[in-house]
């Protein structure tokens, strides 16, 4: 693999990630343009998931300090038996607790798995148009939303089962995680700056799930024959830009200009609903067009 690759694979991951567009919709009209499953091996992808997690790690890493601290001692509460006594509940105990509530409905989503999957990989792109569609009209919701106050010290498990909820939505091709998740924090009343941390964080097992499933494809020696100068790179620069999507959605939230993404989402929604209801019609011309002129 060419540092160029590296490079341009690291800035698609670090930006589709966090910024609410879905890299899973963009992932999939790539495919299916270019008949290309992969850009690159398995190995090097776990690498991106690590440039990812990396960059959630640098940008919350004092909220997520506070968590594991919070970790540990709940372990301690639990061993000691003083973990289910009526005490007050500290605002970083109360956000680790909601935290693992919102992740419990993607259980209920596990057994889809390969249904989901399917979609991305099928002959057509009419269900990821209609789900960027989606992703638009949730991000309409979540910028129309009043100014909440709620943080850790005053959201309810309410809040964080329809959070869990959205993240569920989010598994579709098309249905950006992160807009999902933030959109349904401020419609549960989060503050601004609150439902983004809130949702990255949450990300945060996901992101490492998926880099987990990739390095299980991997065990087998891949990763031996990885270029490692290159796949560093690709990293670093997942994590460089993943940085930088963090602070521009932190910053377009708190300016009121969340709208700029559901604009974007609502614009390619319809030229792909609108180009794969005009594939299945001609028999995939256009497709066939694109990969001939790559190959």
């Amino acid at each position: 693999m060419s540092i160029l690759s590296a490079i341009l694979q690291g800035i698609l991951q670090g930006l589709t990630e966090f910024l609410p567009v879905s890299s899973s919709g963009h992932l999939s009209l790539y495919q299916y343009f270019t008949g290309i499953s992969s850009e690159g091996s398995a190995a090097f992808s776990v690498m991106l998931h690590l440039g990812t997690l990396l960059a959630v790690i640098i940008a919350f890493r004092k909220t997520i300090g506070r968590l594991l601290v919070e970790f540990f001692r709940m372990l301690g509460d639990l061993f000691t038996g003083r973990l289910f006594k009526k005490t007050k509940v500290t605002p970083p105990r109360r956000m680790l607790y909601y935290l693992m509530l919102s992740c419990v409905p993607l259980l209920f989503v596990l057994p889809l798995k390969d249904a989901i999957s399917g979609i991305s990989a099928d002959s057509d792109i009419i269900v990821e148009g209609i789900c960027f569609l989606l992703t638009a009209a949730i991000l309409f919701l979540g910028e129309r939303a009043r100014p909440g106050t709620k943080k850790a010290a005053t959201m309810t498990a309410k809040d964080s089962i329809l959070v869990g909820v959205a993240q569920c939505v989010a598994t579709l091709p098309g249905v950006s995680r992160s807009g999902a998740t933030i959109s349904a924090g401020l419609l549960s009343g989060f503050d601004r700056s609150y439902a983004v941390s809130y949702s990255f964080i949450l990300g945060l097992p996901a992101v490492l799930a998926a880099g987990l499933l990739d390095l299980k494809k991997v065990m087998g020696g891949e990763i031996l024959d990885m270029s490692w100068g290159a796949a560093l790179i690709g990293m670093l620069t997942a994590a460089v830009f993943g940085l930088l999507a963090i602070r521009l959605v932190h910053w377009l939230i708190r300016g009121n200009q969340f709208r700029i993404f559901a604009y974007y989402t609502l614009v390619i929604g319809v030229l792909t609903l609108g180009l794969g209801i005009y594939e299945a019609a001609s028999g995939h011309a256009i497709q066939t067009l694109i990969m001939g002129l790559i190959r």
